[in-house]
Parts: C-alpha cells; sequence; structure tokens
C-alpha cells in the first residue's frame, strides 16, 4: 500500500478512535461503531494500532466480541439503553419540531430494539480466542 493510502487508514482510525472516545461521554454519540470503525480503518494502515485497540481493557471487549461473535456484552447494552433513554429524552424537551421528534424517538428506539436482540458473548472473558492468535 502507498504511504499516502496508509496514512488515510492511520488518519480515519485516530480520528475514529477520538469520537469514540467523545461517545463514551456524550449522549448521542456511539462508542463502539467508532471503535470498530478504528479498529477496520487501523488494520489497514496500522495493524499495531489496531491489536492495541483490541487489546484496550475498556474498548477491546466489546470489539472483539462484535468482531468473533456479532454479540454484544451485557453491561454495553444496559448502557446503550440508558444512553438512548437520556437520547429520547433530551429529543423530546429540546426539539419543537413533533415530526422530527418522532421520526428520531422512533428511530432510537428500533435501535435499541436491535440491540436488545443481539446475542451476548459467548466466550470467557480473559481466554485468549483463535481468531485473536491469527491476528497477532
Amino acid at each position: 500500500m502507498h504511504s499516502l493510502g496508509r496514512a488515510v487508514y492511520i488518519a480515519l482510525a485516530w480520528f475514529s478512535f477520538g469520537l469514540g472516545v467523545i461517545g463514551m461521554f456524550l449522549p448521542l454519540m456511539p462508542t463502539t461503531c467508532f471503535m470498530l470503525l478504528a479498529v477496520w480503518a487501523a488494520s489497514r494502515g496500522s495493524p499495531r494500532f489496531a491489536l492495541w485497540i483490541r487489546e484496550h481493557p475498556r474498548f477491546g471487549p466489546a470489539v472483539v466480541a462484535w468482531e468473533e461473535e456479532r454479540a454484544i456484552p451485557r453491561h454495553a447494552k444496559w448502557l446503550a439503553g440508558g444512553m438512548l433513554a437520556f437520547s429520547i429524552l433530551t429529543l423530546l424537551l429540546t426539539l419543537s419540531l413533533l415530526w422530527l421528534k418522532a421520526t428520531l424517538s422512533i428511530g432510537l428506539v428500533l435501535l435499541g430494539v436491535w440491540i436488545a436482540t443481539r446475542p451476548e458473548p459467548a466466550r470467557v472473558t480473559g481466554a485468549v480466542s483463535p481468531v485473536r492468535l491469527l491476528r497477532r
């Protein structure tokens, strides 16, 4: 890969990672999807950075669970549900256009239902999976 393409992937990875960190503190701003984008971009530009995210104690377990099993840990589901509820409440109290309130609220409720219906990871926490070993 050309160095310019690699630099673009690395920049996207860091930008996504930064947005994911911000998303930990701001409602309506997701964390895990930005971390997944960061890992995807880092895998193409800096495999070492991608591995660091996967092994990060805070972000890694959710990313690895999604990559390996398309699963969402229970604590992440509860956190997402709480943040979605807070976001809906914020939208209902701050927006004046009824159609916009309804559209955004319905979208967030559907997102919450989708998240709630994802499986939980089957693997034991702390166990090194074969997929992880292949990435090293």
